[in-house]
């Protein structure tokens, strides 16, 4: 029989193997687990040089947005308000993602805390991302579909609570990956450290510990996903999965396809030039969510489909390349969304502006006080003259 709950059996999530459960005394091939070169391979390259550019975009472009809206352009509209809890998702992911890649290359060295506490993060901010750009969407369809109605339903107070829920269903959908992932030694590691003395092999545990006295391979751990019992396994292993996908892609999908095509259809009647920059913007928006996420989530549909029928090695690890790949290109939209939704605009390329003049200004020590005070008098004045609020619902997309 399979047993599911750590591993065992053919499973393509962590690949391991379990026979715990089995009688030793009778005659049994032990088949060792399939040996995932390829996908190794993948993510030594991965891992350090194409996650490490992913974290540096990640990390300049969303501190950057932060401290805009922080010091210079203070959040005055609903928009504001999204993309700045946008901007502190991504980039408390590209924080979290040099320690994940870290950890998984060096066997969780940090312990199952970390284990718990860095999947939780990775998954919260998946499902708050997400969300907010269905929040971003929607907001700019009432804005520019629904202009009448605006005023009336675009409001700070409004864009703080419909943030608070966000991030309050973020934690509460990514629980099940709180609970559930655990930092342990996969059974199929002990198939590495067998001996002549004791014929069989046993899992690795305090029973068994004598075993390893002469072992001098580091034991591997791995930070998965790990059950109590089968039934539960087989629930959460679609659950998880499938939750993210349809939360996590398919439902901002739908939002953003219904909320821009009737924003372009209504920027087509304006029959105004910058209005029709506009759908351009409207249309890389939605391309570049596609792109990057599609192929991630068809993957992980692929994988959960077939994730309890047995696979031959080469597929599997071919299956793991390819979910390795189209992850990486996932990542790759926390750095895209600062220049999407917040440099894309006129006025905050402005505001950009002025941190880059400041910041070559207080590099230069020789500067009068007088002057430094004079230019943050402009700066503080210039804020205060842009109002977003009433003037946003037209402008939501002009370049």
């Amino acid at each position: 029989m399979y047993n599911l709950s750590e591993g065992a059996g053919v499973n393509t999530t962590n690949n391991t193997f379990s026979i715990e459960d089995y009688d030793y005394t009778g005659d049994y091939d032990v088949t060792e687990p399939c040996t995932f070169n390829n996908t190794e391979n993948m993510e030594l390259v991965l891992g350090p040089y194409i996650h490490s550019i992913i974290c540096i975009l990640g990390l300049v472009g969303n501190s950057l947005v932060i401290v805009t809206y922080a010091f210079y352009k203070r959040a005055k509209s609903m928009t504001d308000v999204y993309l700045l809890n946008v901007a502190i998702a991504d980039l408390l992911f590209v924080v979290a993602l040099p320690l994940i890649i870290y950890n998984e290359q060096s066997h969780w060295d940090m312990g199952a805390a970390a284990c718990k506490l860095l999947r939780g993060v990775y998954s919260v901010n998946l499902y708050s991302g997400m969300l907010l750009l269905a929040c971003i969407s929607t907001d700019r369809y009432i804005a520019i579909v629904q202009a009448r109605r605006s005023f009336r339903l675009r409001s700070l107070l409004y864009s703080r609570i419909i943030c608070a829920i966000v991030w309050i269903c973020a934690l509460l959908l990514s629980i099940p990956t709180l609970y559930y992932y655990d930092r342990y030694l996969p059974s199929h590691s002990p198939a590495d450290y067998e001996g002549e003395e004791y014929g069989i092999i046993r899992p690795y545990s305090e029973e068994t510990e004598p075993m390893y006295k002469n072992v001098t391979k580091t034991l591997e751990y791995v930070c998965e996903l790990r059950f109590a019992d089968n039934t539960t396994a087989w629930m959460v292993k679609v659950l998880v999965p499938s939750t993210q996908m349809a939360v996590g892609f398919f439902l901002p999908l739908l939002i953003m396809v219904f909320c821009y095509t009737s924003v372009i259809v209504t920027l087509l009647r304006a029959r105004n030039f910058q209005r029709h920059k506009a759908v351009r913007v409207v249309l890389a928006v939605v391309a570049v969510f596609i792109a990057c996420h599609m192929p991630y989530n068809l993957t992980l549909f692929y994988e959960t489909v077939i994730m309890f029928f047995e696979q031959a090695c080469g597929s599997a690890d071919d299956l793991q390349v390819a979910k390795t790949v189209t992850k990486t290109l996932a990542y790759l939209h926390c750095c895209l969304n600062p220049v999407l939704y917040a440099f894309i605009g006129v006025k905050f390329r402005n505001h950009f502006r002025k941190i880059v003049q400041d910041l070559w200004c207080l590099g230069k020590r020789y500067i009068a006080p007088r002057r430094f005070s004079r230019v943050t008098s402009e700066i503080y004045v210039s804020t205060r003259r842009s109002v977003d609020g009433s003037s946003d619902n037209g402008s939501s997309f002009t370049m």
